[in-house]
């Protein structure tokens, strides 16, 4: 707890609800994080909210100006970072790089709020007073950009790929879209959070664009001098008794072409940590870990090492982004193929969404699981991929990609 903080108990449990949409009321950007108390390594995102009004600039994002910084980094920004393109439809504009300065934060510890300023009657009567929504518009027809048949197709061109030797592993992605003429983020994000609640659970608001996230992954956490990375690679459902859970778990954890998808990714996020990190100070700390979540077991690595000297952010998005799980490896041409091959250009998907401390700490997420939505168009969208290797069985990367996406079709479904 900080020095100097006030402490208040959280009044009931409608309380952050209530938060978030007097901040929507009064702010263009906020943002509210919840690790939903995971058993995570290295621990989930912090529960925190921010709020605020001004945009930060590209030049204030990546200069260390010791201010908070609370935003995204989109998929396609790759294209100022290598010789790339993003020459897919996009279902709307959106920001390549969106961060704020929040005017106003606090941290919610268990049954406690905690603020560095205190919070005035004011403040507590307007929260008290901001009205709920009596029936929850969350519900949106969706419909998949391609196929199951041209799914299943793109599969064996990618591994057309392979045996050409272009590509060793790589994330394909398909994307789910729709329209609605009343749709409530708010709603959806407590709804999306109670059917899936993730360690690194997030909702964003960036004046008409939002972002609605269940994610499960890290991908990048600074402290001080040392930085990890979190890469998933390997999903299997979680059973319906506890029997099938402990087979599905174990089956998981034994399976040899899940762990060389792990590896593969692993191995390059090594190679990129390297390009930051002190000689001899990139390590695995932990291979292949298994971690429960409620629709899924995911099989997680953890790679950490020690900043070299003065690397800034910059120098360490330069070197690492976009996140390997999410482009396949060797990266670069990976990246080719995927934009070849998918019929959607990403914008936020797969791009990462956090925080910058005052000090040059950070915390972010990869954005998977997460629904994105432009509110005065009126349109929203969601990605969902898998990794297709040599061994991939297509009708079963569909299958885990539907698996996937299942937690937000239930909220979208309006049930």
């Amino acid at each position: 707890m900080k020095h100097n903080s006030y402490v208040y108990p959280i009044p009931n449990p409608l309380w952050i609800e209530k938060l978030c949409r007097w901040a929507d009321f009064h702010f263009d950007f906020f943002a509210y994080t919840n690790g939903n108390n995971h058993i995570y390594p290295e621990n989930p995102f912090a529960t925190k909210f921010y709020a605020g009004n001004r945009q930060l600039t590209e030049k204030e994002i990546w200069s260390e100006t010791g201010v908070k910084k609370v935003g995204i980094i989109g998929y396609d920004f790759k294209n100022r970072l290598e010789k790339l393109e993003s020459e897919n439809p996009a279902f709307f504009d959106l920001p390549e790089v969106c961060f704020f300065t929040p005017s106003f934060s606090l941290e919610l510890l268990g049954e406690k709020i905690i603020s560095a300023v205190e919070l005035t009657e004011e403040f507590w009567k307007a929260i008290k007073e901001t009205p709920l929504p009596t029936q929850s518009t969350t519900s949106c027809s969706v419909v998949p950009q391609i196929t199951r048949e041209q799914y299943l197709f793109t599969v064996k061109t990618i591994k057309d790929h392979i045996i050409e030797g272009n590509t060793y592993e790589s994330n394909f992605c398909q994307a789910y879209s729709g329209d609605f003429e009343t749709w409530d983020p708010v709603s959806a994000y407590f709804k999306l959070n109670e059917l899936s609640s993730m360690p690194f659970s997030a909702l964003f608001k960036a004046k008409s664009n939002w972002l609605v996230s269940a994610s499960p992954e890290r991908y990048l956490k600074r402290t001080g001098n040392k930085i990890i990375a979190q890469p998933i690679k390997g999903t299997i459902k979680r059973g319906e008794s506890a029997a099938e859970d402990l087979l599905n778990k174990e089956t998981l954890a034994n399976s040899e072409k899940e762990q060389a998808e792990n590896l593969m990714i692993t191995d390059l996020m090594r190679n990129d940590l390297s390009m930051v990190s002190k000689t001899g100070s990139v390590n695995v700390t932990e291979l292949f870990g298994i971690y429960p979540f409620p629709k899924v077991f995911q099989m997680i690595s953890t790679i950490s090492s020690e900043l070299k000297d003065e690397v800034t952010f910059s120098d360490i998005i330069q070197a690492s982004f976009p996140m390997g799980s999410m482009t396949g490896a060797p990266k670069i041409r990976t990246m080719e193929i995927v934009e070849e091959l998918e019929s959607f250009k990403r914008g936020w998907f797969s791009g990462t969404f956090g925080v910058i401390e005052e000090n040059g700490d950070f915390d972010f997420s990869v954005i998977i699981r997460s629904i994105i939505a432009d509110m005065d168009l009126k349109k929203l969208y969601f990605g969902v991929g898998s990794a297709i290797t040599f061994d991939a069985d297509a009708a079963q990367e569909y299958d885990e990609c539907i698996l996937k996406a299942k937690a937000i079709l239930e909220v979208l479904s309006g049930k």
